[in-house]
This record gives structure tokens, C-alpha cells and sequence, in this order.
């Protein structure tokens, strides 16, 4: 899946000649030139033979990618993504991903939420909300806790409650959520009216706020 300023998510489907197609959760599949990546040592440069060999070492089916819509498709409405960064963009480490639609993910110039939960959420514009720890591409990811793990789970469940009443998704709203979940276990947060409660509580909480 992509995790898209518009920062999107997907999932690595299929490798093909100098590009990989992608799973944005739209009709058609993206699709992620060879071109358009960082390659590891986070250089930007033509690509060569060598390249085109190793791109199942850069990307293979099933990796969790986040990248950066580049343009749509006049003809064929096919979206192309790219990594112009290294620092942001790239295959994400073992999290949980989580499908809502787009439309409950609030625009903002911030995509990425380093949590003092310490967990990170990737909110993408295509409505693809990725939770896991905290990390850095490229760099080596320290095995995940059964603690963050259970935290993990939380924020998932946090954000499936919000999204199933139509709550609007964005950094602080989760967060007043997972404070306002603790008082329950983790597997109870799926019950109808945990989520309910937990869903009226932040949104409530989120106007407030605002006012």
C-alpha cells in the first residue's frame, strides 16, 4: 500500500521494466518509475543496467511503500508517485495499516506524526493510515516490543473507531483518542459502544479546543 503533499501509501503489487506498480487504493494501480526513486546511500541519479537488476532488492511484492503523488494521468486517470526525498519517503518498516476513507483525512501540509506514544502515524491524502514506531529510512529498525506493540494496536483501533462515526483524522484528535482509550484493554476498543464512546469523547474534546 502507499502511505500520499500529497503524501500517499500502497503496496508494491508488481515489478516490471524500470518500474513497479502499486496499490493506492484507487481503480487503477500507480505506478513508481525507476527514475523517480532514491536509490540506498539516498542518491538521486540515472539508472543504470544494474539497477533495473536489483529492483527486487530496492522494492518486491507486498513491501509498504510512502511517497509523493508527481502527477495523474490526462488519458488514463494512472497516478505516478515518486521519492524525491529520501528523508520522508521510502518502504516502511513492520506497522499496521489501516483503510479509511480519504475524505476523513483533514488537509494539512504535515503527513507524518512522531507520537510521544511513541509510535508514529502516517495519515495519506488517499485515506491509507499507516501506525508503527518511530523510524528513519534506510536505517536499521530495532525489533518492536510486545509494549509497542500493544500501543500499535491501540492507535489502530482508536483510529477505526473515529473513522467508523465519520470523525475527522488528524495528530491531536488521535491522540486525545488513545489517552481517552486507556481506561480499556485493547481487544475491547472494538466493542459498538467503546468505539461510540470513544468516537463522541474526541470529537467532543476536538471542539472544544477549537473554541
Amino acid at each position: 500500500a502507499v502511505v500520499s503533499t500529497q503524501s500517499t501509501g500502497g503496496r508494491i503489487t508488481e515489478v516490471q521494466q524500470k518500474k513497479w506498480k502499486v496499490d493506492c487504493g484507487s481503480r487503477l494501480d500507480c505506478q513508481l518509475q525507476l527514475s523517480s526513486v532514491y536509490l540506498p546511500g539516498n542518491v538521486l541519479r540515472r539508472k543504470n543496467l544494474n539497477d533495473e537488476l536489483m529492483m527486487r532488492e530496492y522494492f518486491s511484492e507486498g513491501d509498504l511503500i510512502c511517497a509523493e503523488v508527481a502527477e495523474v494521468g490526462n488519458l488514463d486517470g494512472m497516478l505516478k508517485i515518486h521519492m524525491r526525498t529520501h528523508e520522508k519517503y521510502g518502504k516502511l518498516p513492520e506497522g499496521l495499516l489501516i483503510k479509511v476513507p480519504s475524505v476523513l483525512i483533514k488537509r494539512s501540509k504535515l503527513h507524518f506524526h512522531r507520537l510521544p506514544c511513541n509510535a508514529t502515524v502516517i495519515l495519506g491524502s488517499n485515506g491509507f493510515v499507516w501506525v508503527g514506531p518511530h523510524f528513519i529510512p534506510e536505517q536499521p529498525i530495532e525489533a518492536i516490543s510486545m509494549t509497542l506493540r500493544e500501543t500499535i494496536a491501540r492507535l489502530g483501533n482508536v483510529i477505526r473507531a473515529l473513522a467508523a462515526y465519520g470523525v475527522q483524522l488528524f495528530d491531536t484528535i488521535i491522540l486525545t483518542g488513545y489517552d481517552i482509550s486507556l481506561k480499556y484493554k485493547v481487544k475491547e476498543l472494538l466493542k459498538p459502544e467503546v468505539m461510540e464512546h470513544i468516537a463522541q469523547e474526541s470529537y467532543e474534546h476536538s471542539q472544544h479546543q477549537t473554541l
